[in-house]
């Protein structure tokens, strides 16, 4: 089976870190037998203009390599011009977060950004053969009218070979932090409003008014290949999204056994449940440090690798070649 993957989150040598989780998957596709060809749209350094010539970017290809399966690896804009511009073969449409629950927590023009794309995605689900959603909070957000015979919750999967537990000290060290105090790790840019940073620092000075020797780490701009290491050096992982689809960073830290203690955003409960040592907190600083006390008076590892075997890059990928027979009548 040959798939033409479409996407606009992909590795560059520009920015190595943006759609690990894609290559990830491309390449766990091609290992069960898909020949996957990646049409990269390059959004983040062409900026809106690169969808002008995307229908004919996708068209050409659709018509040269004769894929049986178009897959678009995210929705809004891109998702709207390539469901629109390929009628045969299907396309499948795999819609992740922002896509479909808008953005509002960057501005008043990444709010509107956030509601026309949006408002694309809904037009690409309407035409797209297949839908993918990360989370059953993204299957809700579908227009109704949907028809969810054509829908499949499918998480992506974690790469369970580089995301593995690692001896906490070593990593503190090899990150030069202190081995002598309690370390919590926020996993994103302090600067993305919807991630609320501010919160996870109000939760954390409060441990420090308590009494408790701690230091807040965020991962920002960290080569993917180092954040296993950081992930291990963490005594804990807090997130307090405003939103969220099914966060990779959850996954990747329940594959290293690294406690986590969240809001409840996306898919996080689902994760956490029957997880010792993580906790759903409410989005308070008061709850959450209350929380991240009894992770750091615990001090140990969880059964989170476990838990989430089933999310394997191997298994995912098995899913995806499944749903790909499905469409394509194979």
């Amino acid at each position: 089976m040959r798939v033409l993957v479409v996407t606009n989150m992909y590795p560059t040598e520009a920015r190595p870190a943006n759609g690990t989780f894609v290559a990830d998957q491309v390449t766990s596709l091609r290992a069960v037998g898909v020949e996957a060809d990646v049409l990269f749209v390059d959004r983040a350094r062409q900026g809106r203009r690169v969808y002008r010539q995307l229908a004919q970017r996708a068209s050409t290809l659709v018509e040269t390599s004769k894929p049986d399966l178009v897959h678009v690896m995210y929705g809004g804009v891109m998702a709207d011009v390539v469901t629109r511009a390929v009628a045969d073969p299907p396309v499948l449409v795999s819609f992740c977060g922002d896509d479909l629950q808008g953005n509002t927590g960057n501005g008043p023009l990444a709010a509107l950004s956030g509601r026309y794309g949006m408002a694309a995605s809904a037009r690409a689900a309407r035409r797209a053969a297949g839908i993918i959603v990360k989370s059953h909070n993204l299957f809700e957000a579908l227009a109704k009218s949907v028809d969810v015979s054509r829908v499949w919750i499918v998480p992506n999967g974690v790469d369970f070979s580089r995301f593995r537990p690692r001896d906490r000290t070593e990593c503190q060290e090899a990150l030069g932090w202190s081995t002598q105090r309690a370390h919590v790790l926020f996993p994103a840019p302090p600067a993305r409003a919807e991630k609320r940073f501010p919160l996870a620092k109000a939760a954390v000075r409060l441990l420090e008014q308590s009494g408790l020797d701690v230091e807040l780490h965020t991962l920002d701009a960290v080569p993917h290949d180092q954040v296993p290491v950081w992930l291990n050096a963490a005594h804990a992982m807090v997130l307090t999204s405003v939103r969220e689809g099914s966060p990779n960073v959850v996954k990747e830290a329940l594959a290293c056994n690294v406690p986590i203690v969240s809001v409840d955003a996306g898919d996080v409960r689902e994760r956490l449940a029957r997880v010792e040592g993580c906790f759903i907190a409410d989005p308070t600083p008061l709850d959450l440090s209350a929380k991240l006390t009894r992770v750091l008076a615990r001090d140990d590892r969880i059964n989170g690798r476990e838990r989430i075997a089933d999310l394997s890059l191997e298994r995912v990928a098995a899913k995806l070649r499944e749903i790909y027979g499905v469409l394509t009548s194979e």
